[in-house]
């Protein structure tokens, strides 16, 4: 049985963190990210909260249902941008995507911890938003 990964995701960028979870859940390893609404995403503020409102507007005028779904909940949206780094219309990006699990808050995560250091960080950004500040910015109700 393979062992589970736990990452803290307490300031970590989360387009980095998503393309490592990705790349090494491809490679069959399984992850669990905790306090993903302490990541944060690189750039301005306001762009960020456009892009993503932009986002939850498109709809299939054909068959609303058919449109893509972006959700409001911090650790449903890290989920959906690491499913938007596989690929998930074939079997093993489904598999992948499977093995991955994201959670709010500090969860009691059996596994072994990874350590992200260096380019995972926020330490040297001046411009950022925290996933938890993007989703109140998207009506999300804590």
């Amino acid at each position: 049985m393979l062992m589970v990964k736990v990452i803290d995701g307490d300031g970590l960028i989360v387009g980095r963190v998503a393309s490592y979870v990705a790349k090494n859940a491809m490679k069959g390893e399984k992850f669990s990210i905790i306090n993903a609404e302490k990541m944060v995403i690189s750039g301005d503020r306001k762009n960020i909260v456009e892009k993503y409102v932009k986002r939850r507007r498109l709809k299939n005028k054909a068959n609303p249902e058919h449109s893509p779904h972006w959700p409001r909940r911090p650790d449903y949206l890290v989920k959906r941008i690491i499913k938007g780094m596989l690929p998930t219309q074939k079997a093993s990006g489904l598999k992948a995507f499977r093995n991955i699990m994201v959670y709010m808050g500090n969860e009691n995560v059996k596994g072994e911890m990874v350590e992200l250091n260096g380019s995972f960080k926020k330490d040297k950004l001046d411009k950022f938003i925290s996933v938890l500040d993007l989703c109140r910015a998207l009506s999300y109700r804590y």
